[in-house]
């Protein structure tokens, strides 16, 4: 079987998903269906776009600020686990938004002397699982060892994901022989929820405000009728932005910063995660008392979490803790692309919240 890597390198990263052709539906009616139960979220897909020049723009600018600081962040992970995993080691990232960052970890890695290391990215679904056919595949096919996993994603917000990838290595553990560690490893844990962190810190990660142009051109996962019991999620992969593709480039200009950078030490006290935690989780209760939110999913804390908001879904409202912030510019041209209202709140914990307009 070919394997996908997207406009990957192999060495970068080997994509667990099944490309697909899928009819696309418009981000308001694809909110509609989703508000009224109708379809989940990842039975379908909006179109996606090009990003506008202006719009590049920002993320090289965000690129030039931070990517020294995400150098130093991966290879304090990488140094992590090429220390914690003497096994045979095997990064799963979490696609997509995950997918960058292994990457960038899989090349750290090599510069500490792992060799070994190897990239797949594979889905994880709210409420559906992970994909536990790509699990097989690592564990069985690829005869990855399975005391050397590593799971891996960019960034933390309420703890869903986090939550939903407990769930799924409980469940894998108690019904596969391969007895996996189900701990999450990030860059930044401003949930306090994953196990292994670089920073709690919520600010403008370049990977985070880009779609299928920094992630191997590759979509979110899918799953629907068209994913059969054998198969692997599905995926789209759009080769019509080839020409304004930056998911290599990113690397690139990441990995320059490797040999100068001092790795940090990572975030792993478990006192400093639960204050961290329960800082969101008040702020979240506030939320949803102040704006009368009735439904969780409705609110996405975080710098990236709001990006993907405004690119992906109908925003009703975009808060800033601090509106003249480099790392929210971009989030102020998404804002006034779609005529979302801005409030300014500066006692929020994070740097950016959307809420997702209530539809029904």
């Amino acid at each position: 079987m070919a394997l996908f890597t997207g406009s990957y390198q192999p060495e970068d990263t080997i994509f667990l998903l099944k490309p697909l052709q899928l009819e696309m539906v418009d981000v308001a009616a694809k909110e509609q269906l989703i508000q009224s139960g109708q379809r989940h979220y990842s039975e379908m897909l909006a179109p996606e776009r090009a990003p506008e020049p202006r719009y590049l723009q920002l993320f090289e600018a965000l690129t030039d600020r931070y990517a020294g600081r995400l150098a130093a962040e991966i290879m304090a992970l990488a140094r992590y686990l090429a220390e914690s995993r003497p096994q045979q080691l095997t990064l799963v990232s979490l696609a997509r938004a995950g997918t960058p960052i292994g990457a960038l970890l899989a090349r750290a890695l090599r510069q500490w002397g792992r060799s070994d290391a190897r990239h797949y990215s594979i889905s994880i679904i709210r409420d559906r699982g992970m994909d536990e056919n790509a699990l097989k595949f690592i564990l069985r096919s690829e005869g990855r060892d399975p005391g050397g996993l590593a799971f891996v994603d960019g960034w933390t917000a309420k703890g869903v994901i986090t939550e939903e990838l407990h769930q799924a290595v409980r469940r894998w553990n108690r019904q596969q022989p391969e007895q996996l560690d189900e701990a999450l490893h990030v860059v930044s844990d401003i949930g306090g929820t994953a196990e292994v962190a670089a920073t709690y810190a919520d600010y403008a990660m370049p990977s985070g405000i880009l779609n299928a142009t920094v992630s191997g051109l590759t979509s979110r996962s899918i799953l629907n009728a068209a994913i059969g019991p054998d198969d692997f999620h599905g995926c789209v992969f759009y080769s019509q932005f080839a020409s304004c593709d930056h998911s290599n480039r990113f690397l690139d200009q990441v990995t320059a910063h490797f040999p100068a950078v001092e790795p940090g030490i990572v975030r792993r006290n478990r006192e400093e995660r639960q204050e961290r935690r329960r800082a969101m989780t008040d702020f979240l209760a506030r939320l949803h008392g102040l704006y009368q939110i009735s439904d969780r999913n409705f609110v996405k804390p975080g710098v990236a979490e709001a990006t993907r908001v405004l690119l992906r879904r109908v925003p009703g409202r975009l808060l800033l803790r601090d509106s003249s912030h480099p790392d929210v510019e971009h989030l102020h041209w998404l804002a006034q692309e779609k005529q979302v209202p801005i409030t300014v709140d500066s006692t929020m914990p994070i740097q950016a919240t959307a809420l997702i307009k209530d539809l029904l």
